[in-house]
């Protein structure tokens, strides 16, 4: 089967009881926002923002919020102009880095992440250093406690998904990026309650990391995560899902 981000499904788990509430929803507005910006404010009409605002309302984002997102994205009320860049890099065992991020700054942004990584033991890369070991795939999460195996494996092989698999309580659906909405939109008006999608930035191969270089990658992919600027952390490292749990992460 193919691969996922195992990052990605492990940081959704864990933002479901995050304590940093609002940073969460500040970096779903500013995804909204953008959406927003560059294809309108109608979410029948730009499958980006109807995907990030089903992401916002999985995540309990309130409508008022929602709307103030949509609204500044379509210059209806004033706000911060963000722009979208991605930056990549290396963290400790030699596990690759791709950032997706939202700033309004770009000279802060990149001061601040080259900090983090030289901090904590990694270091920012050129453009492309590691880009060429991920591809861009659709990535839909369901959560097994509200559809069973079967009925979601069938709902989407019929939607068009590339691959399917279960893992921990969630089954994942994996699309080509040009059939991701499509995809989306089927498991939806098949009536599979889809709990998060995003277009991943997703390994083509893995690398196991074990011990203190684990302990390190956590860290640095948490600190990451908790930047206000930085959107989505992709990575390519492999570390038991246990092992995620005995590092006080889940």
């Amino acid at each position: 089967m193919a691969g996922h981000s195992k990052w990605s499904k492990i940081k959704r788990q864990k933002a479901v009881t995050d304590k940093a509430r609002g940073r969460l929803f500040a970096k779903l507005g500013r995804e909204i926002a953008v959406a927003a910006r560059e294809g309108g404010g109608d979410p029948d009409f730009n499958p980006r923002l109807r995907t990030a605002v089903d992401n916002a309302k999985a995540q309990s984002m309130p409508n008022d919020n929602i709307d103030r997102a949509i609204k500044r994205g379509t210059g209806d009320i004033p706000g911060a102009a963000f722009e979208e860049v991605t930056y990549e890099g290396y963290a400790p065992g030699g596990v690759a880095l791709f950032l997706e991020c939202l700033t309004d700054n770009q000279k802060r942004t990149i001061a601040e992440v080259r900090h983090l990584l030289d901090k904590k033991g990694g270091n920012l890369g050129q453009n492309g250093s590691v880009a060429w070991m991920f591809e861009r795939k659709g990535q839909i999460y369901i959560d097994a406690e509200h559809c069973d195996e079967e009925s979601a494996l069938n709902a989407a092989l019929e939607a068009g998904g590339d691959d399917f698999e279960s893992e921990g309580g969630t089954h994942i659906v994996t699309t080509v990026a040009g059939d991701f909405h499509t995809v989306v939109t089927a498991l939806r008006e098949a009536g599979i309650p889809i709990a998060d999608a995003e277009l991943a930035m997703v390994p083509n191969n893995t690398l196991k990391v074990e011990g203190r270089d684990a302990e390190k990658v956590i860290d640095i992919l948490m600190a990451l995560d908790e930047h206000d600027d930085v959107l989505k952390v992709y990575s390519n490292v492999d570390i038991e899902e246990a092992d995620w749990a005995a590092l006080g992460t889940t």
